[in-house]
């Protein structure tokens, strides 16, 4: 299964402005003088710690920002920023990781999802480090922290970790748990098209062509199709004696993806 298709990184990252270096706050007093109710005014310093935190909050909206308008160079630098300023920001490591998959270095962006794990231990640091064991070859490994993302009472996205852990359980061989936690992501999310790209490649494991199709029509219709989906419909309707439904979703594939390099069923070689 491949999680790049939805590698759900669930750390939300505060779009924060620089705080100010005084803050004034008016705190209402019982006395009164003249009868009028006085309010003393306390004025309190930025320290130095507070003011990098500051900077490096600033500096993780940029690099969001910079990463959704699609400029990776741009979303790293203000990412290191951010992390001189606060090292000890998880959130900082989170974005970091992503810049780093991005750029295709996807080794280093494991140290950083595993340091926000260990800053800010919650679901969805935890899913998101399963996320990267899984898709860098430990599979195994991976389950137990989407099992700890399942104990967060607070994470919102269950149905994630939980989709996760069921693609990952086929990777790693471990069939008893693939359905088991692949339905229970879609009793939460009917719609998450990792759990139903999954059931459907867990039922052609089984040979079950019918169910397959059905999981696999899901799962196309519930997010934008990707070369392995595509050529993953073309294998169950080519199974199932559909050669025209079959051949239909290889044109598909060759049309919205000609980098992929398909034959059509029935050809002996690849065009």
């Amino acid at each position: 299964m491949r999680l790049r298709e939805a590698l759900l990184l669930a750390a939300s990252v505060a779009l924060l402005a620089t705080a100010c270096s005084r803050l004034t706050f008016v705190k209402p007093n019982a006395q009164r003088k003249g009868g009028e109710r006085v309010a003393p005014e306390y004025t309190f310093k930025e320290t130095e710690a507070s003011k990098r935190r500051s900077e490096a909050r600033r500096r993780l909206a940029a690099a969001e920002q910079q990463l959704q308008a699609g400029q990776p160079a741009a979303a790293e630098a203000e990412a290191r920023a951010a992390l001189k300023a606060d090292p000890g920001m998880a959130d900082a490591h989170t974005v970091m990781g992503l810049v780093l998959m991005n750029k295709g270095d996807g080794e280093r962006a494991g140290s950083h999802y595993a340091e926000a794990a260990k800053l800010a231990p919650s679901g969805g640091t935890y899913n998101n480090y399963g996320a990267w064991l899984c898709s860098h070859q430990r599979a195994a490994e991976s389950l137990t922290w989407f099992d700890q993302a399942l104990t967060d009472p607070n994470y919102g996205d269950r149905a994630a970790a939980q989709a996760n852990a069921g693609a990952c359980a086929a990777k790693a061989g471990q069939y008893d748990r693939v359905e088991r936690d692949l339905r229970a992501a879609l009793d939460l999310d009917p719609g998450n098209a990792v759990a139903l790209a999954a059931m459907a490649e867990e039922q052609v494991r089984q040979g079950r062509w019918l169910e397959a199709r059905a999981f696999s029509e899901r799962r196309l219709a519930a997010a934008a199709p990707t070369p392995a989906a595509l050529q993953l419909a073309s294998q169950i309707e080519e199974n199932l004696g559909d050669r025209v439904a079959a051949a239909r979703y290889v044109e598909r594939l060759r049309t919205q993806f000609p980098q992929a390099r398909t034959a059509l069923p029935g050809e002996t070689s690849q065009p």
